[in-house]
């Protein structure tokens, strides 16, 4: 799925990923609303269930970690459904809505204080730089899947 993005063709842009928590718990479309209500517009969207190798390759920068077999077994456990979503300071504005990775250290309103149980399993992904949301954006969409329409809202 791999495709040459460059950082003009993805300027104000970020990845989330509901994560299988999410989608276990039934909570997509709620979690989806928050970010539109944000003003975030969603410019590609799919469901999917990670691969092994697909969620090693993703989660890569964290293989010398100690939690990322565990990581990995969470990220295969269920649907996910990555997003590219497309407003300005797309990245930093997204971690504001999601908050703190810990629920517990979350502020409160955010999205992983309102629906997540813990550190793993915390709802939602989100690209921690825009270097970091080109690469992630490229490792789930085409160019092609993602929408460029002038004036679409």
């Amino acid at each position: 799925m791999r495709t040459n993005l460059t950082e003009n063709n993805l300027n104000n842009k970020t990845l989330a990923i509901l994560k299988p928590d999410c989608t276990r718990k039934n909570l997509i479309g709620k979690v989806i609303s928050h970010f539109q209500n944000a003003g975030f517009k969603i410019r590609g969207m799919k469901m999917i269930k990670l691969t092994e190798d697909s969620a090693k390759g993703f989660y890569e920068v964290h293989k010398e970690r100690p939690f990322f077999n565990d990581l990995i077994i969470y990220m295969t456990s269920g649907p996910c459904v990555p997003i590219v979503l497309e407003k300005e300071n797309a990245v930093e504005e997204f971690r504001k809505l999601i908050g703190a990775t810990d629920p517990a250290k979350a502020e409160e309103g955010t999205i992983r204080k309102l629906y997540a149980d813990n550190i793993q399993e915390n709802i939602v992904h989100g690209s921690d730089s825009n270097d970091n949301a080109l690469k992630e954006i490229a490792h789930f969409f085409s160019r092609k899947e993602l929408l460029e329409i002038n004036g679409w809202q």
